[in-house]
């Protein structure tokens, strides 16, 4: 029996058992639109933290060190003259800004309502150091800087604990707040960003006095270098400058500490990678219990059709054509099942493009690919390859006189 003609037995033979073919395959199908459907959802998950983090992939924070210093006693303050060595490109020619802020908390009042908040002060270039804007108003300026200005840009957070989550953005800008005993105007609101988003934002002067801390205190200082490979090079000036700063001669005994932002975000689209895989491997488990039904159903087919074998050994027929008769059927029934898997998983991953982020806004949007779709349906061959060789192999070895006696 030629190969066309196996396939042409094998597909009269599942025509022949409709149900139970369809039956048999349901588990196919499910393993390999559920693969593609995950995956999907995983790397459309992976693009939007690249999307939404990667600007931040130059970022350098600096911050005071929390213990004490070994053999130096407590830590020195990060000051603004530490800013202004930064900023001095001769010195830091891979720094293209220094952002410093001090931070602390508040208890807002206004609408007659009351808010815990972050407290941030920084300056007019903030927004630009970490990539946030505002939906509303605008930012403090350079002149409201300078001048210790009591204004204010509030976190969506903030805004939605003191006016409500569908507050009327026009009707809280301009209005008065009091941060602690101290009224400042409303003159922005800013967009959530998942990190800051109950924060209220002054100039840092202005938050300096409110916090009662030195003239001069940072609390922090965000850096950006000129380009993300240029990100250890910067690290390295500013550590040149701020131990030359600090009298700091031995590395263990610095009073600061650095980090950027790369290898958190390289550590987090790798986790992202594994916990796809990881959801995709746990899909798959169902492609396994689809192949043991194929099994089954399969040894089901041999015994019924044992006469048949019988009657095909004694006309001639080797064991390899029977072996191989059973094995295409097999494969078949997976195949088949295999592409109808394919296609509902691409049908769901691409309709799952348009419906998600309208029933659920924000959420990623799946990106489907090719290569979980030729995978899956080629571990759904090797499937029904697998599952069955036991059975055409017990059916090959059937000896004709005990086949043909079969009942």
């Amino acid at each position: 029996m030629s190969l066309r003609e196996a396939v042409v037995s094998a597909l009269r033979s599942l025509r022949g058992n409709r149900l139970r073919s369809m039956l048999t395959a349901v588990g196919i199908v499910i393993g390999v639109a559920a693969v593609i459907t995950l995956v999907a959802l995983g790397n459309g998950v992976k693009a939007d933290f690249d999307q939404r983090f990667s600007r931040l992939a130059n970022q350098i924070t600096v911050t005071k060190v929390a213990r004490e210093v070994p053999g130096a006693g407590q830590a020195r303050e990060l000051t603004d003259a530490d800013v202004a060595a930064l900023r001095d490109r001769r010195r830091v020619p891979h720094i293209a800004s220094v952002t410093p802020m001090s931070t602390g908390s508040a208890v807002l009042t206004a609408n007659q309502r009351h808010a815990s908040a972050g407290l941030i002060g920084t300056t007019a270039d903030y927004p630009a150091a970490v990539g946030r804007s505002v939906v509303a108003g605008a930012w403090f300026d350079a002149a409201q800087e300078r001048g210790n200005a009591k204004v204010v840009v509030l976190g969506p957070g903030t805004v939605a604990a003191l006016w409500g989550p569908d507050a009327d953005l026009d009707r809280v800008l301009g209005a008065s707040v009091r941060v602690g005993r101290v009224p400042f105007t409303v003159i922005g609101v800013a967009a959530g960003d998942g990190q800051r988003d109950n924060a209220v934002l002054m100039p840092i002067g202005a938050a300096r006095t409110f916090l009662k801390k030195g003239d001069d205190a940072i609390g922090q200082i965000i850096v950006q270098a000129t380009e993300v490979a240029a990100v250890p090079v910067a690290i390295d000036e500013l550590t040149a400058v701020l131990d030359d700063r600090h009298r700091t001669r031995d590395p263990a005994k610095r009073d600061f500490d650095v980090m950027d932002l790369r290898s958190m975000l390289e550590q987090g689209g790798e986790f992202l990678s594994l916990l796809t895989a990881f959801v995709a491997a746990v899909a798959a488990i169902s492609l396994i219990v689809g192949g043991i039904g194929v099994a089954n159903i399969m040894l089901v087919t041999v015994t019924e059709r044992t006469r048949e074998i019988g009657i095909r050994k004694a006309v001639g027929a080797p064991r390899p054509a029977i072996l191989r008769q059973f094995l295409i059927e097999a494969v078949t029934l997976t195949g088949l099942g295999g592409l109808a898997g394919v296609v509902l998983g691409l049908g769901l991953a691409y309709g799952g493009r348009l419906v998600l982020p309208m029933l659920v806004p924000g959420f990623p949007a799946p990106i489907p690919t090719v290569l979980p779709a030729v995978a899956a349906f080629g571990v759904s061959l090797v499937i029904g390859l697998m599952s069955g060789l036991y059975p055409a192999n017990r059916a090959a070895l059937l000896r004709p006189i005990e086949a043909l006696r079969f009942e």
